[in-house]
């Protein structure tokens, strides 16, 4: 997509379909002022996809958040610390399979 135009990295994200994710580029082409949407299937039993930090620096943070919500593993990268550096990292908030609603083990006294 770069290499057509599309210069500029507007979001990256991941939706969960209950029997499989997909991780969604926007793309846009600032000289044409055009936007495309990419979508990429994966696997919800190890969900994994490679790293566009190469391609497209902002997708820096879109990427450590989707590792971290959806426990999307992005080949290419080292581990960094957690975004929300109040929150245990145990499971993935974002999937549907996630439970929301249970008990859940909170961190320090408040």
């Amino acid at each position: 997509m770069k290499n057509q135009g599309y210069d500029y990295l507007k979001k990256v994200t991941a939706v969960d379909y209950g029997d499989r994710l997909e991780v969604v580029y926007i793309v846009y082409d600032t000289a044409r002022r055009r936007e495309e949407v990419v979508g990429v299937r994966l696997e919800p039993e190890s969900p994994e996809i490679v790293t566009v930090m190469n391609i497209y620096k902002a997708a820096d943070w879109y990427e450590r958040e989707m590792s971290e919500m959806f426990g999307i593993r992005i080949l290419g990268r080292k581990a960094d610390r957690l975004l929300l550096e109040k929150w245990n990292g145990k499971g993935t908030p974002l999937r549907k399979s996630f439970g929301w609603g249970k008990p859940y083990e909170r961190r320090g006294g408040g």
